[in-house]
């Protein structure tokens, strides 16, 4: 069986998460890699067959992404292309992480597309929604990269084939510790914004892992860092709270280390709007954005001894059997294409 797993390259939660998905979908079969996107800080210790540009997010500095630039650095002629050239009508299996390249591709030549993704479940009638209604935000997510069936990773069991987080081996196998620290990431944000505000509690060790910056240096009880994945886990292992973005792979792996959390959902990101909403439900405190208005908060968090438990168990490779067996086509198992409720942000039929 030929099988082709496309993954978003925006941001380092896909590739993480696929670094546990590739060995089980190894076992399946003859397994292809497909990498869109660029801002990722992670690598995959495997071979990419096809990497493009894909469509990115840029993230800015003050909090949110970055429109402007965002719209600049997008080559809608060259995304285009790329959805041409990618062959998924040789593949038996397609699984889609967001990865909108190889979702077009399928939809156009009428391929099935799985999605395996934490997108997938964002959009669920009772996954939680933030109270501010975002019909841009809600129109990308649901185009960006569409699909005909959907498996979704969440912070809870929002519904059917929504399932617990991916928790990578590195993290599920350390054992956490309490060295006193406080790990950041906040990849929207400045180090000088970060510092300007974390430097406003003088008796804490700040871990800051900057995407901005590729150098170690140390301002009073700050530590600036560029990423790098042994150190963010063995820094989030012994920390004693996580602050950071309301993505979902930080978040997630936060919880099951039993850490205090505190998040910041960026700004013009509708899908992180919506993860905030969800752990704010869970007991998880939440702020708008890194602003002096809200070291009244920050000071209350640190003070508190609050940790949210989760029970998130290894299910991955039983889930990945369960697409197997409903849509792998060499089980003679694969139901009907659902029809899935895709409205274009362009009209593709004119483009092609």
């Amino acid at each position: 069986m030929k099988i082709l797993y496309a993954i978003q390259g925006t941001g380092n939660g896909h590739l993480s998460r696929a670094r546990d998905i590739i060995p089980i979908l190894q076992k399946k079969g003859e397994l292809d890699l497909l990498v869109s996107g660029i801002q990722a800080d992670v690598t995959l210790p495997y071979p990419v067959k096809y990497k493009f540009g894909g469509l990115s997010f840029i993230f800015g500095k003050k909090g949110g992404v970055d429109l402007k630039e965002t719209f600049k650095r997008s080559d809608f002629s060259q995304l285009i292309s790329e959805i041409k050239q990618v062959p998924v009508e040789e593949y038996d299996l397609v699984i889609n992480d967001f990865e909108p390249v190889t979702a077009w591709a399928c939809l156009l030549k009428r391929k099935e597309c799985i999605s395996l993704s934490h997108q997938a479940a964002v959009l669920h009638k009772h996954a939680p929604k933030p109270k501010q209604y975002d019909l841009f935000g809600k129109t990308i997510l649901k185009n960006y990269a569409p699909v005909t069936a959907k498996y979704g990773f969440h912070f809870q069991e929002y519904g059917k084939n929504i399932f617990t987080p991916v928790i990578r081996k590195e993290i599920r196998d350390i054992k956490p510790e309490n060295h006193g620290h406080y790990t950041v990431y906040l990849p929207a944000y400045s180090d000088k914004k970060i510092i300007k505000i974390l430097s406003e509690f003088k008796d804490i060790q700040w871990w800051v892992f900057s995407k901005h910056n590729k150098e170690v240096y140390v301002e009073d009880n700050i530590m600036i860092c560029p990423i790098n994945n042994e150190t963010f886990i063995k820094s989030m292992a012994t920390a004693e709270g996580i602050l950071c973005g309301a993505g979902f792979e930080t978040p997630a792996e936060a919880l099951f280390l039993n850490k205090k959390l505190l998040v910041i959902p960026m700004k013009n990101q509708f899908e992180q709007q919506c993860n905030a909403a969800a752990l704010k439900t869970m007991g998880i405190p939440v702020i708008k954005s890194l602003k002096k208005k809200h070291i009244p908060i920050i000071e209350e968090w640190i003070k508190s001894e609050d940790r949210i438990e989760v029970n998130y168990p290894d299910t991955t490779e039983k889930i990945i059997d369960t697409i197997f067996e409903l849509h792998s086509p060499l089980l003679n198992k694969q139901p009907p294409l659902e029809k899935t409720d895709i409205r274009p942000l362009w009209k593709l039929k004119e483009i092609f």
